[in-house]
């Protein structure tokens, strides 16, 4: 114990002793407390004090609005059916892919699934959902006959999350199943016990972590979901729709601050769980790697059903993504599919200020993707290798952005900042201003890169950067030089990571964007609602293709200059 006491004293030492690092950890704090921590508690103060005294007048007052209760009821019975779902089809996908034997197109097939959700904006299958099973949908309308039909409300956001979320859910699972020993297994079938009794005896049980880690996570991205609910609830409120129409409809800020209070406890509340029990306890069961390859299934009375289940599914989600694309290409959706026509992708442009919206969003997408891989790899760095008082600070702070739902931010930004810091004056400027955008796009895609480079920068043994500040570097030129080359691919990742979460986003900053500002999602959102979905489209589909090619040129850049690759070579 002294000795380790002793070994801490040291790093304290060195670490008062470096200037960089010292002034570097100040501003991080500084940063961290005044773009996540402040909002929020700003927030929570507006909802309990009125007048100069604490009360709970306003949460009364808003507990008494049936539009209020009601949609705490709906987002819960939303979010807790969404998880269900998506965590079943999830293992569905996640289960075939390891157990079963299955040919290479069914293989791509789950690829392009995995790969949708993550360069798309988050309303597209909403989109596609009103075209394809609406009042004038292509299939119920037109091939079916039906005329009577609603997709709007309960069923229609439950459908389009679980189809937006299950593949986060596969990924997650298809990792934990690919770690359970098949030896386990293979025992119990060697005793006779049935697939289907190994599968409830055995995978099950240690899997059961991870599902409810699965459930959690698609639970909370499904309460916290503004934009799909915005456009296919209809009047079916959900707690993050309802705090927009509280400002923007009823102009009451009080009293969305406290409804934001409420939506974030429950996502806290759910987020606590997930982070600080299950994950525990996923990684208390799988430990490490499979021994050996596991034996798959080959029986066609199995893999046949199953293979073309999972096939049928994949298929319509990569066509409900399909559906964008091609809906743009209609002269009027729902009236009149022929000749197709690019009038609305030249309308976009020439109309509707498409190429300011391509602008405004790209450029503040890309001043916030680098500053948001830089960040997150220096977040990464002090928590892994350095030893410090306020690192538990650091990393708390940065991962609670990720359980905290954009309409929420949203809030606590306009209150926080609408009149200055403690309605004082001071940053006032920042609002109504590009920083606010790029700040809160650099918040929120802050938890992903930072959870990356942890995971990155823990398979670096420490002696490597030990070494150089044994030849006299500073801690700057360490992390320029030694410890981010060796974490490239991990930097590269969260670059086009924070790309794509920026120039997709919409809960948060659809509070935020003043009229000199034109976004991409927002005039997306805006044409749904209006019911011009063939414009909708077109920017969608605009939009899909910068993601694509970011992602695309992340992969070619991984491919030929990242540490990987040189890896693989030393190997060979």
């Amino acid at each position: 114990m002294a000795k380790t006491a002793h070994g801490a004293a040291l790093d304290r030492k060195k670490l008062m002793a470096d200037p960089i690092m010292v002034t570097t950890i100040v501003l991080l704090i500084a940063f961290l407390t005044l773009f996540i921590l402040y909002p929020l508690a700003i927030l929570l103060v507006d909802s309990v004090v009125s007048d100069g005294r604490i009360t709970l007048d306003t949460f009364r007052r808003i507990m008494n609005m049936p539009n209020f209760t009601r949609s705490i009821t709906n987002t819960l019975k939303v979010g807790f059916m969404v998880g269900i779902l998506s965590t079943a089809v999830g293992l569905l996908f996640a289960y075939v892919e390891v157990y079963v034997r299955m040919r290479k197109l069914v293989g791509g097939l789950f690829k392009v699934v995995s790969m949708l959700p993550v360069v798309s904006p988050p309303f597209v299958l909403s989109l596609s959902m009103i075209m394809l099973f609406g009042k004038a949908g292509l299939i119920t309308r037109f091939l079916l006959g039906i005329y009577d039909n609603s997709v709007y409300g309960y069923w229609g956001i439950v459908t389009v999350q679980t189809l937006t979320f299950f593949p986060v859910c596969y990924m997650m699972l298809k990792g934990l199943l690919k770690n359970i020993d098949p030896s386990l297994e293979e025992a119990a079938r060697d005793m006779g016990a049935s697939r289907f009794k190994v599968f409830t005896s055995v995978t099950l049980p240690l899997l059961l972590p991870g599902l409810g880690n699965a459930f959690l996570v698609t639970f909370i991205e499904s309460i916290a979901d503004f934009a799909n609910p915005m456009i296919i609830g209809g009047s079916y409120d959900t707690l993050a729709t309802t705090i927009y129409l509280q400002i923007t409809g009823a102009y009451d800020k009080q009293g969305a601050a406290a409804m934001a209070v409420v939506l974030l406890c429950i996502t806290l509340a759910m987020f606590a769980v997930q982070k600080y029990y299950l994950e525990s306890k996923t990684a208390a069961t799988l430990t490490g790697k499979a021994s050996r390859g596991r034996m798959l299934i080959e029986d066609k009375s199995v893999t046949i059903p199953l293979t073309i289940l999972c096939s049928l599914a994949a298929i319509f989600v990569i066509g409900m993504y399909l559906c964008v694309p091609i809906g743009a290409l209609f002269p009027t959706w729902g009236y009149k599919f022929t000749p197709l026509t690019f009038k609305w992708f030249g309308q976009v442009f020439q109309k509707y200020h498409g190429l300011k919206a391509f602008k405004d969003s790209f450029v503040l997408s890309m001043i916030a993707a680098p500053i948001t891989a830089l960040l997150s790899m220096i977040i990464s760095y002090l928590v892994v290798k350095r030893k410090f008082k306020a690192k538990g600070f650091i990393e708390a702070v940065s991962m609670l952005a990720m359980a905290v739902p954009g309409t929420v931010l949203g809030v606590g930004y306009i209150r926080g900042f609408s009149g200055g810091l403690f309605h004082t004056g001071a940053l006032q400027f920042l609002y109504n201003s590009a920083a606010i955008l790029i700040i809160v796009f650099i918040v929120r895609s802050l938890p992903t890169g930072t959870r990356s480079g942890i995971s990155a920068l823990r398979q670096i043994d420490k002696s490597i950067e030990e070494s150089a500040y044994d030849m006299g570097a500073d801690s700057f030129r360490v992390f320029m030089t030694v410890t981010l080359p060796l974490i490239k691919d991990s930097f590269l990742s969260g670059l086009v990571t924070a790309f794509v979460r920026s120039i997709t986003a919409i809960s948060a900053i659809i509070l935020l964007v003043t009229p000199q500002f034109l976004l991409i999602t927002v005039q997306i959102n805006e044409f749904a609602e209006k019911g011009a979905y063939s414009i909708a489209c077109a920017f969608a589909t605009i939009l899909i293709l910068i993601t694509y090619g970011a992602v695309l040129l992340m992969n070619l850049v991984m491919k030929f200059f990242g540490t990987s690759r040189k890896q693989k070579e030393e190997v060979e």
